[in-house]
């Protein structure tokens, strides 16, 4: 059979997942010689690896509500003479990779505005799958969107809910019985700051103490990263308040179904250090690597990972097959994640330039090249080609988590089936177009397994095609933008 393998090598998307966004609050008592602005900073800069378009920080002085956002990494966007400008109790943060909405300034999040109540700032992690019909819902009543992001949506959402009942929670709570999707926020009013997590727990959201502060983040990483106490995770459907002197109480949505967080922060969005709903991520993937092992074992010299989510997996597959682990594949940490280059041969020289082969480690070996997952598949032959071409006698592909084949509707950039490497093709064909000597996925039990310590039921969906709400037909990432004829 003649593989032509223009068919995966010139698509235009990369062959990885986007890491939707990270958020962050912090709330410090009255005379605190804690900077929540810096504070932010330095947080986000541990959940940079959640987004890298875009980034903003929203601080509350005195009830007044300033924020900075701008497109870039969080380095870029903030200096110290534009955080020392930003002076407050509270501050709310956010990274931003856009799911909804096209990278520009106007996307960039936090979102802050100024309505009949008071003022009000919002950072949001996920997708809203009704967030067209919610849009549409608000515009016939006079509202006027400047982005095309979806937390726009959510805010004027809770704002128009404010206007109904007594309190800034309740209105969060009511939001949440409108809004369909994954979430988890950080929000700023006034006088309160308010954490919320969707229903289902699809977006990972905990809380922290930092000294009498009171913190809350995407990931226990950001809290690590402050010295700040891990105190628990935030329930799915919860809101979760801190008072102005301080106190921390909670609310709860009307809706309880099952949860549902999302498997993919165990296999490749969050850091491996953090713990996500009771398992830390690093050892679930170790573990999805020991089963991977047991259940595609196969005869080789050595073990490599392909940097960085494939190394734990491969660790595990080493230690549970006696087959020894080997640093084969160099990783250039200056190349940026979403390095992208026209045309199939800028395209091969941009993974040499990102990813080395040590070829005295793999040269006349048998290799088992173990990575996270294979999503678009535009890069994963030309990796095969390197590790063959530096020498390797036998390279054996093994993916940590099954053939992922659905798109998904909660805030990972997977538009359609059509885009995705597995859809429609059997492994042994998909074998054959990376040019491997053998293909092994874990499979839908393993995958699950290897994430047992969760104390959440998972999301699997993008394997399955089984879904735990009712989602749109495709996925549109920028289903607000419009284009005028003139």
């Amino acid at each position: 059979m003649v593989i032509d393998r223009s068919m995966f090598t010139s698509s235009p998307f990369e062959d990885s997942l986007h890491e939707e966004c990270g958020v962050f609050g912090i709330w410090t008592p009255e005379g605190s010689s804690l900077s929540p602005a810096h504070e932010a900073y330095s947080a986000l800069f541990s959940l940079q690896h959640r987004g890298q378009e875009a980034c903003g920080i929203a601080v509350n002085h005195r009830g007044v509500i300033r924020c900075h956002r701008d497109v870039g990494l969080v380095g870029e966007v903030f200096d110290e003479e534009k955080l020392a400008s930003m002076p407050g109790r509270m501050a709310i943060g956010h990274v931003r990779y856009s799911t909804t909405g096209d990278p520009r300034r106007e996307n960039a999040q936090p979102i802050a505005i100024t309505h009949v109540k008071g003022n009000l700032a919002l950072a949001h992690n996920g997708n809203l799958v009704n967030a067209g019909a919610l849009r549409r819902e608000l515009e016939l009543h006079g509202a006027i969107f400047r982005s095309s992001s979806d937390t726009e949506v959510l805010i004027y959402t809770i704002v128009r809910e404010r206007l109904k009942v007594h309190s800034i929670e309740e209105a969060v709570v009511n939001a949440m019985n409108v809004v369909q999707g994954a979430y988890s926020l950080c929000l700023m009013s006034a006088r309160k700051l308010i954490a919320a997590r969707d229903p289902r727990g699809m977006r990972p959201l905990c809380m922290g103490r930092l000294g009498d502060a009171v913190v809350f983040a995407s990931e226990s990483c950001a809290l690590d990263s402050l010295g700040a106490e891990f105190v628990r995770d935030i329930d799915p459907g919860e809101v979760v308040i801190v008072d102005p002197d301080g106190s921390v109480r909670s609310l709860h949505a009307a809706e309880r179904p099952q949860s549902a967080l999302c498997i993919f922060e165990y296999i490749y969005f969050a850091r491996p250090d953090s713990v996500i709903d009771g398992s830390l991520v690093e050892l679930a993937r170790q573990d999805a690597g020991k089963i991977l092992s047991r259940e595609h074992p196969v005869e080789a010299d050595m073990v490599i990972g392909v940097p960085d989510s494939g190394i734990p997996a491969a660790i595990g597959y080493a230690k549970a097959s006696g087959i020894p682990y080997g640093v084969g594949l160099i990783k250039n940490r200056y190349i940026a994640r979403t390095f992208i280059q026209p045309g199939q041969e800028k395209r091969e020289r941009s993974v040499r330039m990102k990813l080395n082969v040590l070829r005295a480690a793999v040269r006349g070996k048998r290799v088992i090249m173990v990575d996270d997952s294979i999503v678009r598949g535009t890069t994963f032959a030309q990796l095969v080609r390197l590790v063959r071409d530096a020498g390797a006698a036998e390279v054996h592909v093994r993916i940590a988590a099954p053939p992922y084949r659905y798109p998904c509707f909660f805030g990972v950039d997977i538009p359609a089936s059509e885009h995705l490497f597995a859809y429609e093709r059997t492994v042994e064909e998909m074998c054959g177009l990376i040019g491997a000597d053998s293909l092994g996925f874990l499979s839908e039990e393993g995958v699950l397994e290897s994430a047992r310590h969760c104390r959440l039921s998972l999301c699997d969906a993008c394997f399955t095609g089984r879904y735990p709400m009712d989602v749109p037909k495709q996925a549109e990432k920028n289903i607000f933008e419009t284009e005028i004829e003139l």
